[in-house]
């Protein structure tokens, strides 16, 4: 894979709607080399091309999955005894967002 440009940096930071200072943009960029460095490490491993990905980080992990079975539900005129305010079925929540 090529290197990470700062166009590159830019360009997804403009994409995840994000503004990057060229400060923060080096900062990325070094924090990219970094982790560059340290897959190249890991692929440097001899023979680790032979071992096989793992699922879970223990040997004897087993798991059992459960029916979904339908308890009953509380009704929504109970639920909403527990609300300050309400309109309807919904809860009415204090204004925070400008």
């Amino acid at each position: 894979m090529s290197k990470f440009t700062k166009e590159m940096v830019d360009d997804y930071a403009d994409k995840l709607l994000i503004g990057l200072t060229p400060e923060e943009n080096k900062m990325v960029l070094d924090e990219f080399d970094i982790i560059d460095e340290q897959i190249n490490v890991i692929n440097d491993i001899p023979g680790i091309e032979k071992v096989e990905p793992m699922t879970h980080a223990l040997d004897d992990f087993e798991y059992e999955l459960r029916d979904d079975d339908e308890d009953g539900s509380v009704p929504i005129e109970e639920l909403l005894q527990n609300c300050d305010e309400f309109s309807g079925r919904e809860v009415e929540v204090p204004k925070v967002v400008g």
